[in-house]
């Protein structure tokens, strides 16, 4: 095999989505032929008009290409679980199995977003300390109070590498809040915190390995339909659709088996649960808007290891969420809010529901005399049990939040992310090293293990809980059963709640609503918009195709977005991404903007878009946030 550092030069071409004609992948390819097509009709008007040889030679030039066993896309929590497993099998069984794992990232240089290979030969030790030297953190954002039931398995001597697991949760509070009152009440076993830890998730994925959401990628297909791989796109596509100067074409990597890690509402993950039907007979899935910020606070009011939530005000009670804050590190707090995105609402702003909760007397004492650090935001998997899609398919597997393995009621899915990727991994592993044909494989077995695994026994426990909250009584209705069922029930009633209709059918037309008035930010402790996506480091090359791409056109978000709901985009979107401004060529009209230079990744749009028109694809090159401390 070459030599890692080999492919640095061929690594900057993994790192963007951009439009290519559709065309047959390269004859020398050992594997069944393939064919691929990215979906952007302006731009493929543009190739197709073009006359000139040189630059269609360009377009569509040879890919670099590599065979691999197992190809891993994302190396979050639940991909790198998955690498680590299979590679402490292939030590423990003295085999030669080869992990591709891509993923995109913009701290460590051209390393960030280098395709990376594990076998037996090149990696003897592959441990804690060769994933921090290749991978960095930009992308990944939680809470986060971490469970380690999944670290124990994988890594049993993680103290001993040092995992940075520094802040024991301590003390649990849960309060049910009105406008200036606080309510201490019960809560959930399921939210006990003890033998947990308070951490910086990207900080822990930097440890763990790089958590990269979203790489450029599209999905490759053998004849017989089954998945033969990725493509990584094209990069130095400018908005124009034609090369530039520093355009260089992607790469293939194709596997005996691809594992989707992307996190949740992947763009590849989307694509494959509809093409083999994973949903059927199956709950769509539902969201919540997660926000974020850390604060450092006043050392007299750090109080490390507490761990508190709330529900109640600011949201009504026919809305689904609930806020954190968590005390850890030198004086620091990470403060939330998660806002579910079945609200009726359309003036409903989950960043500024957010804002306004830091001003609750219980809160705001905590923030005065402290200044903020960072902003996030990220949308969350809240289907719970029911949404889960069948996992496995020809030539591939979906593995944590691809799938959706988030337990609500603990508010917490990295530790079930991480044993859905080590269940994949053995899966993967077992179905690789006894195959004796070149037949596609399909983990049937990776389904088999979480039927039987603890994630399926404590998802199904609590999967009433999210959808209890879909009565008449609303919060007062959900908390009640959830009381019940999380005490007493544990799940163990002959019936399954269904979620209402998809978050995108939620919205009632704006005439039929009040609408909602915030109060103006004051600087201090709550914030403009814009102020706050400053502090998240994002940053796309300006000259590129837009990555949020309407399907059908701007119609649908003026005939009916605007029109009927008064242009919920403005308020969904905790980025300022879109837009409705007067159009000056006609008087009267609005036209819709796109800042896509804004966006922080979280995926919101795509999911609570009532027109189902925008498409939320990977931009070129490592653009997107900048986390460091989320």
């Amino acid at each position: 095999m070459r030599n890692l550092m080999s492919l640095v030069g061929s690594a900057r071409r993994a790192s963007a989505r951009a439009p290519v004609l559709l065309r047959a992948a390269p004859a020398h390819h050992a594997r069944s032929p393939c064919f691929y097509v990215r979906h952007d009709s302006r731009a493929l008007r543009v190739f197709s008009s073009t006359t000139d040889p040189e630059i269609a030679a360009i377009l569509n030039g040879e890919r670099f290409a590599e065979e691999v066993d197992v190809c891993i896309v994302g190396a979050g929590p639940a991909g790198l679980s998955a690498a680590i497993r299979i590679r402490q099998l292939a030590i423990e069984h003295n085999k030669d199995v080869r992990v591709f794992v891509v993923e995109k990232g913009s701290e460590v240089g051209k390393l960030a977003r280098l395709a990376f290979f594990l076998t037996a030969r090149e990696f003897p030790r592959f441990g804690a300390f060769a994933l921090r030297q290749l991978f960095g953190r930009a992308h990944t954002l939680s809470g986060a109070v971490l469970e380690p039931r999944a670290l124990n398995e994988l890594i049993p001597d993680w103290k001993e590498k040092n995992a940075p697991l520094n802040q024991p949760a301590l003390k649990d509070k849960m309060y049910f809040l009105t406008e200036k009152l606080a309510v201490p009440i019960p809560h959930p076993p399921q939210m006990s915190n003890k033998g947990n830890y308070i951490v910086s998730l990207s900080q822990f994925v930097r440890w763990l390995g790089e958590q990269a959401e979203e790489l450029g990628v599209e999905v490759l297909y053998n004849d017989d339909g089954s998945v033969a791989g990725i493509a990584t796109n094209d990069v130095g596509i400018a908005k124009s659709g034609l090369p530039k100067d520093s355009f260089e074409r992607g790469m293939e990597i194709r596997a005996k088996v691809t594992l989707f890690a992307e996190g949740c509402h992947g763009s590849l993950s989307k694509k494959v649960i509809s093409k083999f039907n994973l949903r059927e007979g199956k709950q769509h899935q539902t969201y919540g808007l997660g926000l974020k910020e850390v604060w450092e606070i006043d050392p007299s009011k750090h109080d490390p290891g507490l761990v508190l939530h709330s529900v109640g005000w600011p949201l009504d009670y026919k809305t689904y969420g609930g806020a954190f804050m968590y005390h850890f590190g030198e004086n620091l707090v990470s403060i939330g809010y998660v806002v579910a995105l079945d609200y009726e609402n359309p003036t409903l702003s989950p960043y500024r529901e957010f804002q306004r909760y830091k001003h609750h007397p219980l809160i705001k004492k905590y923030l005065e005399g402290g200044k903020v650090l960072s902003y996030g935001a990220r949308a969350l998997n809240e289907g719970g049990f029911q949404s889960i899609p069948k996992l496995a398919f020809p030539g591939g597997a979906l593995v944590g939040c691809s799938a959706g393995f988030m337990n609500v009621p603990k508010i917490k899915g990295t530790h079930t992310a991480m044993k859905s990727g080590m269940l994949a991994g053995e899966a993967a592993f077992e179905s690789i090293t006894s195959q004796e044909s070149s037949a596609p494989i399909t983990l049937d077995n990776y389904q088999s293990a979480f039927d039987k695994s603890w994630v399926r026994s404590e998802l199904y426990e609590v999967r009433n809980v999210r959808p209890s909250f879909h009565t008449a009584l609303g919060l007062y209705g959900g908390v009640m059963y959830s009381g019940l069922d999380t005490l007493l029930l544990k799940g163990r009633v002959p019936f399954t709640f269904k979620h209402a209709q998809p978050d995108y059918k939620s919205l009632k037309p704006l005439k039929d609503v009040k609408p909602i008035e915030y109060p103006k930010p004051d600087g201090v402790i709550s914030f403009e918009l814009l102020e706050n996506v400053s502090r998240t480091g994002t940053g796309h090359v300006e000259d590129q195709p837009v990555h949020l791409r309407l399907q059908r056109g701007p119609r649908d978000q003026l005939d009916t977005n605007y029109a009927v709901y008064g242009g919920p985009e403005q308020k969904f979107c905790p980025a300022g991404v879109y837009e409705y401004l007067d159009d000056a060529e006609n008087a009267g009209k609005k036209k819709f903007q796109i800042n896509a230079s804004n966006c922080i990744h979280c995926k919101t749009c795509d999911i609570k878009d009532p027109s189902q028109n925008i498409d939320w694809t990977v931009p070129e090159g490592g653009g997107g946030p900048k986390y460091s401390n989320c």
